[in-house]
């Protein structure tokens, strides 16, 4: 995996975000409302964040949306997680397309239901070719789980002498990752307030910049996330040095 990118403070944008989209459960008891009406205002706030990032040059969004954990809510709620993610592709799909925007999903899907996978198999086909933004939606994820199937993964090949023990390392084993394909985020985002990663990217976010904003996500717009970026080019990174590192 790459080293995330390290923009200087002048910079507009940090390559890669990550973004723990919290607090719809609240916002929606706030207004004496389901948590379900949270959660569809949620997708509306993921809508903006989403051409708000893409419009501030920032070239990988993931967003966590359904965690291994999640599991564990209400069946009417997970129900309704699930209607949102069809909902968002079916409304959402050629916009994005027309925007650059290439969609792909990360967690394990063989627990999907068939026409979810269908439909996150059709959004990664349709936006394969894009450039301008990937969108990663972490989906059924969760960063232990992610980081025992690559176990699994890596295990199989030195058991097959496909890899072997000598060639095991940090950067290795990041190859087995679900996020193989792109650099670790370079911000970590978390609105509502919450200060944990729950399970999110537990790997990637080693040397991210956690930003913690007291905003619930229903609420976030591109205001939001361009305060966050401006939190973070406020640090100097030094990745265990002693010197800032600059581009």
């Amino acid at each position: 995996m790459a080293q995330p990118t390290h923009p200087s403070s002048t910079a507009s944008a940090p390559r890669h975000i990550a973004i723990i989209m919290d607090g719809n459960g609240r916002w929606a008891k706030q207004r004496s409302r389901p948590r379900t009406f949270g959660h569809g205002e949620g997708v509306e706030a993921l809508r903006r964040t989403v051409e708000a990032a893409g419009d501030l040059g920032v070239r990988y969004l993931t967003v966590f949306g359904f965690s291994t954990e999640n599991w564990r809510r209400p069946t009417e709620e997970v129900s309704a997680l699930f209607d949102l993610l069809r909902l968002y592709v079916a409304r959402d799909l050629d916009k994005l397309v027309k925007e650059g925007v290439r969609v792909r999903v990360i967690g394990e899907r063989a627990s999907l239901q068939s026409d979810i996978a269908q439909i996150i198999g059709n959004a990664e086909a349709k936006t394969r070719h894009n450039d301008k933004l990937n969108l990663i939606i972490a989906f059924n994820y969760g960063g232990q789980d992610e980081i025992a199937r690559a176990a699994k993964k890596l295990a199989a090949d030195v058991a097959a002498n496909r890899v072997s023990t000598a060639e095991v390392n940090a950067e290795s084993f990041a190859r087995y990752l679900d996020t193989a394909e792109w650099p670790a985020p370079d911000m970590l985002i978390r609105t509502s307030g919450e200060y944990r990663l729950s399970n999110f990217m537990l790997w990637q976010a080693a040397y991210s910049e956690l930003v913690f904003v007291d905003t619930l996500w229903p609420d976030f717009d591109k205001a939001a996330l361009e305060a966050a970026i401006g939190e973070y080019n406020k640090r100097e990174r030094r990745f265990g040095g002693t010197d800032p590192v600059v581009p």
